[in-house]
């Protein structure tokens, strides 16, 4: 247990750790003073809407109202306390994955619950994103290979022009572009959403899923893939003049073996780097490409907390993707040492 506690994973994981407790902290400070302002405003709307369904409210009974509804609230969000006690006990809620109730939006069950709220929204996320990631880690290790194993190529000029391009045009107007040629002009795919409405079940379901799902994955392939595989081919390109691969050429070991056997081996960590990083990156959604093709996934959900001001909700899905990226860079780390020797080797004393 001892060895355990002094070991380097033990001192990796507890870091990890502290940087979330320090992050958290403060998302909860700024969200703090964001909190007070959009629960005064919340309970201004419900006090109104309460005096427009009565309609006999005069101004003393309005205030009335408004303050003690105001005092409820206050109360029941620890408002009324020291600021730095109202950012501990924020702090600790969302440690504890105790995010509160949504003060606008709600699940397709109707509930408030943050919690309940993000367990909807991530599988629409991890669908989209995680077959984006898969797909444009396949075929950009694919096309990053064969490009460093044909410097000067037309496929290594391509990769060289081809990312600049697309990073250059925005990623709302390369979704507009593909709804207006694909869902409008041709309407070969539906407009926006997971699913018609009425939803059909079976493999109608499953067919009129992929239906869907088809248009923003080919847009986020299409502006991924080549960024993708244009840093596959600058690792990989770098060791082909490596001295054990100029070693391996000399024995006459051939260049399909090389490239797939001594190359791959020693790109190991780097590119678990690179996959690692994009599917960290897929899990956060797109708030640009989830609102154009109206999917309901984590981008989506934040887009919309975000204009109706929903603290509880920003607050959780913040802290959720914080936690899920420091778990990935932890465990990147991690594989990282386990991969290359030469990195347990510096620690050693």
């Amino acid at each position: 247990m001892m060895v355990f506690l002094r070991s380097w994973f033990f001192r990796r994981i507890l870091h990890g750790l502290a940087m979330y407790l320090v992050l958290v902290l403060a998302f909860s400070a700024v969200f703090n003073q964001v909190a007070e302002k959009s629960l005064r405003v919340q309970v201004d709307e419900e006090v109104v809407g309460i005096l427009r369904s009565s309609g006999n409210l005069d101004q003393e009974a309005f205030e009335t109202l408004r303050s003690s509804m105001l005092r409820e609230r206050i109360s029941r969000h620890h408002l009324d306390e020291p600021w730095i006690s109202r950012v501990l006990w924020r702090t600790w809620s969302v440690l504890s994955f105790r995010f509160g109730q949504s003060s606008m939006l709600k699940s397709s069950t109707g509930e408030r619950g943050v919690l309940g709220l993000i367990a909807e929204a991530l599988p629409n996320t991890l669908l989209l994103f995680g077959t984006e990631a898969l797909l444009v880690m396949a075929f950009g290790t694919v096309i990053g290979l064969f490009a460093a194993r044909s410097r000067g190529g037309i496929l290594d000029r391509a990769l060289s022009v081809l990312p600049m391009f697309l990073k250059g045009l925005p990623s709302w107007w390369i979704g507009m572009l593909a709804l207006m040629a694909f869902a409008y002009a041709l309407p070969l795919f539906p407009s926006g959403g997971i699913h018609s409405n009425p939803a059909p079940t079976g493999i109608q379901g499953a067919m009129d899923l992929l239906r869907h799902l088809f248009l923003p994955l080919m847009v986020l392939v299409a502006l991924n893939l080549w960024g993708f595989a244009l840093q596959v081919r600058t690792i990989v390109a770098g060791l082909f003049d490596s001295p054990w691969i100029l070693a391996a050429r000399a024995r006459g070991v051939g260049e399909r073996s090389i490239l797939f056997r001594h190359v791959l081996s020693g790109a190991k960590p780097a590119m678990l780097t690179l996959f690692v990083m994009d599917l960290l990156q897929s899990l956060s959604g797109n708030l640009l490409i989830e609102g154009i093709f109206g999917w309901p996934g984590l981008g989506n959900l934040y887009f919309i907390a975000v204009q109706q001001a929903d603290v509880p909700v920003l607050l959780g899905v913040l802290a959720f993707q914080t936690f899920l990226n420091l778990v990935g860079l932890v465990g990147l780390d991690i594989a990282y040492r386990i991969l290359d020797p030469r990195v347990a080797a510096r620690d050693r004393p």
